[in-house]
This record gives C-alpha cells, sequence and structure tokens, in this order.
C-alpha cells in the first residue's frame, strides 16, 4: 500500500513517538519548518511534542494520541518523527493498525522509529520511509543530498537510483552548526558480487531485533535487508546482532545485504566488516554491499520500507535503484 504523493500545500505533522523534541534546539527547530514551508508545505505540531518526563520521553498514551491523531486527520498527508530515541517500541501493542491502513500516509523517521516502521509494514502493509527526522531538516550545511533523495522518495512516482554522496560527515552537527567536517566519499563497498531484486525491509539493526518472535516483525523473504546502527555499536555487537537477524527461520530466503555507513567511533573497519559477513553462512552466495547513505551518518537517502528495489554489484557496476510500487 503506497500512500499518495506529498503536493505543494499538503500539511505536514511533526510527532515525537520516542524522544521529546524538547531536546532539539529552537534555531534547529526554526530552520526546520522554515526549510519544508520553503518547499511549499505547511507544519503543524502533535499537542504533546514537547512534554517530556526525566527520561526525555512522554507516556505511551500521550504518545498514542499525537500518533492516531496524526493518522486520523484528513488534512495531514505526513507525518515527520520528530527525533528517535530508544522507546518507540513501548507503542507498538497500543497503536491502532486498522486507522493506519484506513488513512494510509508517508510515515518518515529513522533509528528507533524502525520498530514502528516495521510493525506498520507487517499489520498494514503501508509502505513507510526509513528517511530523515524533522529534526534532520535543522541542519544548516551538508543537507541537500539528503533533502534531494526525500523528495525523489515521497513526492514523485518514479523509480530511482541511490548514489553516493560526495561527501559525508558524522560529526554532532546539532550541537556546532559551523564548525562541520566534511570527508570525501570514496564510495559503496561490495563484498559479496551479484545481482537481486526483492522487497526493501530494514532500518535500525538493534531495533529491529527487538521485534524478533513478536507479531510485529515482517517477513524477511524475499527482502533486500537493509540495516544500519550508531555509534553505540561496535565490530563484537554488530556481529551478534546480524548474526541473531539470520537466526530467523526465514533469514535464509533474503536476496541482498545493504549496510549503512558505520560512524567512526565505531571503529568498524573494512576488514573487521569483510571478516564478519564471511562468517556468515546465510549471506553466502548473496549480494552484499557496504558504506551504502542510510543510517546515522550524514547525508542519507530516504528508503521505503515495503517497496521493491533492484541491487547489482559488481566490483565496477554497483546499482541500487528503488521501485516506486507496492
Amino acid at each position: 500500500m503506497l500512500a499518495k504523493r506529498l503536493v505543494p500545500g499538503d500539511e505536514i505533522r511533526v510527532i515525537a513517538p520516542s524522544m521529546s523534541m524538547a531536546v532539539v534546539k529552537g534555531k534547529q527547530v526554526e530552520l526546520a519548518v522554515s526549510r519544508l514551508e520553503r518547499l511549499g508545505f505547511k507544519v503543524t505540531f502533535g499537542r504533546n511534542i514537547n512534554s517530556h518526563d526525566e527520561f526525555f520521553s512522554t507516556s505511551i498514551e500521550e504518545r498514542i494520541t499525537d500518533l492516531h491523531e496524526a493518522f486520523a486527520n484528513q488534512n495531514v498527508k505526513a507525518i515527520l518523527t520528530a527525533i528517535g530515541g530508544y522507546n518507540a517500541n513501548q507503542l507498538l501493542k497500543n497503536i491502532d493498525f486498522q486507522l493506519i491502513a484506513d488513512n494510509p500516509k508517508i510515515f518518515c523517521g529513522y533509528s528507533d522509529i524502525t520498530a514502528i516502521q516495521l510493525a506498520i509494514c507487517k499489520k498494514t502493509g503501508l509502505i513507510t520511509y526509513s528517511g530523515p527526522h524533522f529534526s534532520s531538516f535543522g541542519m544548516k550545511h551538508g543537507f541537500e543530498y539528503t533533502l534531494e533523495y526525500f523528495l525523489k522518495a515521497v513526492t514523485n512516482d518514479a523509480p530511482f537510483e541511490i548514489e553516493p554522496s560526495q561527501f559525508w560527515s558524522n560529526d554532532p552537527w546539532y550541537v556546532e552548526q559551523e564548525n562541520r567536517k566534511f570527508v570525501n566519499n570514496n564510495g559503496y563497498i561490495v563484498i559479496h558480487e551479484g545481482e537481486a531484486s526483492g522487497r526493501l525491509i530494514g532500518g535500525n539493526l538493534c531495533t529491529m531485533n527487538l521485534l524478533q518472535g513478536t507479531e510485529f516483525f515482517p517477513s524477511l523473504k524475499n527482502s533486500i535487508l537493509f540495516i544500519e546502527d550508531d555509534e553505540e555499536t561496535h565490530a563484537q555487537s554488530f556481529d551478534r546482532d546480524l548474526q541473531s537477524l539470520l537466526h530467523l527461520r526465514d533469514a535464509t530466503e533474503i536476496a541482498a545485504v545493504l549496510i549503512g555507513r558505520f560512524q567512526e567511533s565505531s571503529q568498524i573497519t573494512e576488514a573487521a566488516l569483510r571478516k564478519i559477513i564471511a562468517s556468515k553462512e546465510e549471506l553466502q552466495g548473496i549480494p552484499v554491499i557496504a558504506n551504502v547513505n542510510f543510517g546515522h551518518v550524514h547525508p542519507f537517502a530516504t528508503l521505503p520500507i515495503g517497496a521493491h528495489a533492484y541491487v547489482k554489484a559488481w566490483a565496477e557496476d554497483i546499482e541500487i535503484t528503488i521501485e516506486q510500487n507496492e
């Protein structure tokens, strides 16, 4: 199920289903609103978006209220999450998935929001978007690639290819907007060669694993699995988290794997990553591409969870094409 494409004049609702937007700086909020309004969109906010407790989140009831109101409101055409966090999975048992199925909308965010996105995918079949938070739109410099791919994913029906960005950065831009460090991007890394097509399923790896054994985890059969993790991961934790995912019964039917670029503090080198992938019998014989532009390193592309994709992974010929279909 594919939600209607965004057009100028559409209303975008911002909600905080994980961490409160109270942690986002005022200037960052102003820039995000201004950037979206310059694109022709109207920005509105959930009523509880700035509420917070000692964990800088808020009650399940308040977060569910904002989520349900956003989907139920006929004026709202897209929903952006304010920011990630740690506790989005608290909401899953309380979500009215029939409401979402009856009111399909663009729903975009990443990191911890993966829990809600995969649950929506499993329960409704609605394509959601692993892409920028509302707070991401408050990035002053180096946002062009992220914006380009967000618009490709949510405003048109044409297939698009995810090409490497010219540069990347994992500095804490939300702390210091002007003193940025950008590094030239050497492109993707082909770990296993091959070609495949399938349904995009994935997001933040450690969040995905929170859903194992629950009713909220979508099938990995015939999937293009895309995974990433943040600075809290390292080679050993990534290895075991990936292995845990691959123990799932239908993991043997994964068609290809895309791995998002790691943050520098993770210290996962290309050599370490190759060794980890080589140890996975389940991934032998299928294409695996690393250093792809998604996850916690900026800039990043928007990936439609549940949509079909085509992957070509040869040493001198790499292609990741997103089909804009159900």
